[in-house]
């Protein structure tokens, strides 16, 4: 069961034929109607991003642990922020923000150790942090910008655990959200 003319609509095309599956579709365009019909068992299975799919479970299903969602990647639609057209100092300020956090988890540094981590003799975490550097100043912001960003919201890693992970409410794998060191898809460019 999928939305009409969605990606996942052709996903589930693709991945049936490719598997040589053959299934009654059921295309309901509603998105409550949606998941009330699987819920009440109108279909047995509901095809949405990994995402979309933890949050329909943790939100609409009384037991959410009675419901499974299939490991593997079938669909590999980008993810990720975005801002309104033309502002290139705030798309800056996002994307550098991501790789702050991204970055920390790189260099173990977490919103409980970062205080500490500011005598790192480490020259990535020192201008990361803004010891002795002030590459904040590149987009608009003070020398300490990533230091209060890891000490207010923590690490990539932390982020993802407490919103994401494994824990209540989606329960979701870190997956190709790790990072490269850990088989998956995060890395940051150098703090330069």
């Amino acid at each position: 069961m999928r939305s009409p003319g969605s990606n996942s609509e052709q996903v589930t095309a693709d991945v049936a034929q490719k598997e040589g599956i053959t299934f009654n579709p059921i295309v309901i365009e509603d998105q409550a109607e949606l998941q009330r019909a699987f819920f009440n068992g109108r279909c047995d299975v509901h095809i949405l991003s990994t995402s979309d799919l933890a949050a329909v479970r943790a939100s609409l299903a009384d037991n959410p642990d009675d419901w499974v969602i299939l490991p593997g990647v079938y669909g590999k639609d980008p993810m990720g922020s975005f801002v309104r057209q033309g502002d290139t100092q705030w798309r800056d300020i996002v994307d550098w923000a991501i790789y702050a956090m991204i970055g920390a988890e790189e260099k173990g540094i977490t919103s409980k150790n970062v205080d500490e981590m500011l005598k790192s003799s480490d020259p990535e975490v020192q201008k990361m942090l803004g010891v002795g550097t002030d590459l904040g100043s590149k987009l608009g912001l003070d020398a300490k910008w990533a230091y209060r960003i890891i000490k207010q919201v923590g690490n990539y890693g932390e982020v993802y655990d407490r919103n994401f992970g494994m824990g209540p409410p989606l329960k979701l794998p870190r997956g190709l959200d790790a990072l490269y060191t850990d088989s998956g898809l995060m890395y940051t460019p150098p703090f330069k």
